[in-house]
């Protein structure tokens, strides 16, 4: 009787989970978008342990995201940005953290760059002010 449940066991999970609307290969990504004001260029560079993703411009309105699987050690992507045209307004934060031993699949960072400083929210919420230009 022991083996006819963990068969039943067995099988209710794997019918369970083929059906289960998992995200367990998504991968997590970082949103950067501009919303300062006119003439402002944004300029974003980002690195974590692994990559450099090199200097990204965006002008007000535009977007620019990249997209990873976490590692099992740890995940970090740390970034600069600045707001032209004469990049004199600076702010440094790491704009997304995970692996280790939780880790995440379909996570989203969404990072708003206005006048005011660098608005954060993982897409559910109203973002918030997370970093003053310095």
């Amino acid at each position: 009787m022991n083996r006819l449940s963990c068969f039943l066991l067995v099988i209710g999970l794997c019918v369970g989970l083929s059906n289960a609307d998992l995200k367990w290969n998504e991968k997590n990504s970082v949103f950067f978008k501009s919303s300062l004001g006119r003439n402002n260029v944004l300029k974003i560079h980002c690195t974590s342990g692994d990559d450099n993703l090199g200097f990204h411009f965006l002008r007000p309105g535009q977007t620019y995201d990249f997209s990873f699987h976490d590692s099992v050690v740890r995940t970090e992507f740390f970034c600069d940005l600045w707001q032209g045209p004469n990049f004199k307004f600076h702010a440094s934060f790491m704009a997304y953290e995970g692996g280790g031993l939780i880790v995440h699949y379909g996570k989203k960072n969404f990072w708003d760059a206005r006048e005011d400083g660098i608005y954060f929210t993982h897409g559910k919420e109203m973002p918030k002010l997370e970093y003053k230009w310095k």
